[in-house]
């Protein structure tokens, strides 16, 4: 079935076009109202918003389909991420899209602010010529406190430098090392950063501790006319105290982008001159729009595709470097799953994952989650991803044991899998990382399945392969590949054909009749 995507808001048109070259079906419904986007979304497998649509439960919970959810942006605010994760949907954002966007407009309200850039530009627009009203002031020498050393803080923090700006700052989660690096002198609390700063930046997100962070009491430790911006989120400086200290002239101007209620029509920041006031624009730059949209885009087709999704907010982060040890390896337990589900023909109570070699350090969660994907969804058991495997696995009565070692039996690395005794086991060759079967029921192999495949076990005697080409070769069916292995210790051998052509049961049952002391047979299409 062809995988549907719904777009809600304007995503770049090299994103939309991303996700149609990989065969998704996308729509684009500009500013859906909320009982439409309930009643449409069951038709979808993923949606993509920005910040306006709101996904709320009611939406989640319609979308049967639902696999991912896609924030072309970093803040997820609008999405119900617990319901997700109930749910199994993955939520992902692209967080690094517009990082360097918002630093530089940072970095434009600070040197409005500072210079009065917007109140100048209005008066000479009115065909007056004032200069001693806007008398400012330099960056040089000034200290910069900046609360929240994330992506955006630290880009901030390097350009501030480059002014020869002296850095404070507060973020609880910023490691030391990290801090001297970026030049900035950490504090472990507000209170002692705020009465240091000339100018103060905010790029923090929106949490009950974050909302009103900065209100009257840290206000009045700040010193006289100081500078503050916020292009993170709305809310964090209280703004009716704000106002106030404004006019009393103790905060000497503000540059703010982001509000609580957006679009802002309503503030109290609107009368003051040297309240810079921007409608969210932050990210709006032509390169940050086109860097979300194609990053999302990315992110969603993955996802719907059952690979890795690495900017997932409701799973464990997936560090780049473990990413690039088992991603690769994902799709390859997709297979081995459903090749397992077609061979054991049961859901199995004991499932046990191995990976060898060079992933024998790695995290195997995601490669377990993906051979569940395979094992459950042949047959539309469950919908599996790496949100809700475990929860999945469980709720089937699937107990799950990962092992690893560090021999992967002659290749650099592979992952078996073993479900109630029966045994598949593959590994990655190639500049494109083709997976290859290397074992299936303990015999070994070396061949990359096919969409098709017979796989026969026969007692081993003369004339058997033989007979299975004139059978086929009867039936219109053609060979394209063909894998033997033989077991001397039982007297057994397995065959692995790769064929093109209906294999109906009539074909099945006729290869059974034709072919002596066949012992088993499976058609496997992956």
């Amino acid at each position: 079935m062809t995988k549907k995507v719904l777009v809600t808001e304007r995503l770049a048109e090299a994103g939309l076009s991303m996700l149609r070259d990989k065969g998704i079906e996308v729509d684009v419904r500009l500013k859906l109202p909320p009982e439409e986007l309930v009643a449409v979304i069951p038709a979808y497998d993923g949606l993509i918003v920005r910040s306006a649509t709101k996904v709320t439960r009611e939406v989640i919970e319609a979308g049967g389909r639902l696999r991912i959810i896609g924030r072309a942006g970093v803040g997820v605010d609008n999405v119900d991420v617990e319901v997700a994760t109930e749910r199994g949907v993955i939520v992902c954002n692209a967080p690094t899209s517009n990082i360097v966007s918002a630093a530089e407009h940072t970095m434009a309200l600070m040197l409005a602010c500072a210079r009065n850039v917007a109140q100048a530009n209005a008066v000479v627009h009115a065909r007056e010529w004032e200069r001693g009203r806007f008398i400012g002031t330099e960056l040089y020498e000034k200290t910069l406190a900046i609360f929240g050393l994330g992506r955006v803080g630290g880009l901030v923090a390097e350009r501030a430098r480059a002014f020869g700006m002296r850095l404070v700052g507060y973020d609880p989660y910023c490691s030391p090392e990290r801090a001297e690096q970026l030049g900035v002198a950490l504090f472990d609390d507000v209170d002692t950063v705020v009465p240091l700063a000339d100018f103060i930046t905010v790029h923090l997100p929106k949490t009950k501790e974050t909302i009103g962070m900065f209100g009257p009491d840290q206000y009045a430790r700040m010193k006289d006319g100081v500078i503050l911006v916020n292009t993170a989120r709305g809310g964090i400086f209280e703004e009716k105290s704000l106002a106030d200290f404004l006019a009393a002239g103790k905060i000497g101007a503000v540059g703010i982008d982001v509000f609580e209620s957006e679009p802002c029509r309503e503030s109290p920041l609107h009368e003051f001159e040297n309240a810079v006031l921007t409608p969210h624009l932050g990210a709006s730059t032509k390169e940050a729009q086109e860097r979300a949209g194609v990053q999302i885009a990315e992110y969603v087709a993955a996802g719907l595709e059952g690979s890795i999704v690495p900017t997932a907010l409701n799973m464990a982060p997936v560090p780049p470097e473990v990413m690039d040890a088992v991603g690769p390896y994902v799709p390859a337990c997709q297979m081995m799953g459903s090749m397992l589900a077609q061979i054991h023909g049961e859901i199995p109570q004991f499932l046990k994952l191995s990976a060898d070699g060079d992933l024998a350090t790695a995290d195997p969660s995601i490669l377990v989650a993906g051979t569940l994907k395979g094992l459950l969804s042949y047959k539309n058991t469950a919908t599996v991803t790496p949100v809700n495997a475990k929860a999945v696995a469980k709720r089937h009565g699937i107990k799950v044991e990962t092992t690893s070692a560090p021999d992967a039996g002659g290749y650099a690395s592979r992952v078996s899998v073993v479900a109630d005794g029966t045994e598949v086991a593959c590994t990655l060759a190639g500049e494109i990382q083709a997976a290859r079967l290397v074992s299936l029921l303990g015999y070994q192999l070396d061949i990359a399945p096919t969409g098709q495949s017979l796989v026969f076990e026969y007692v081993d005697a003369p004339g058997k392969i033989g007979a299975i080409g004139t059978i086929l070769g009867e039936e219109g069916i053609n060979i394209t590949t063909m894998q033997i292995s033989a077991s001397p210790a039982n007297g057994r051998a397995l065959a692995y054909v790769n064929v093109e052509g209906e294999v109906s049961d009539a074909v099945l049952s006729k290869l059974r009749a034709g072919i002596a002391d066949l012992e088993n047979l499976w058609c496997v299409r992956l």
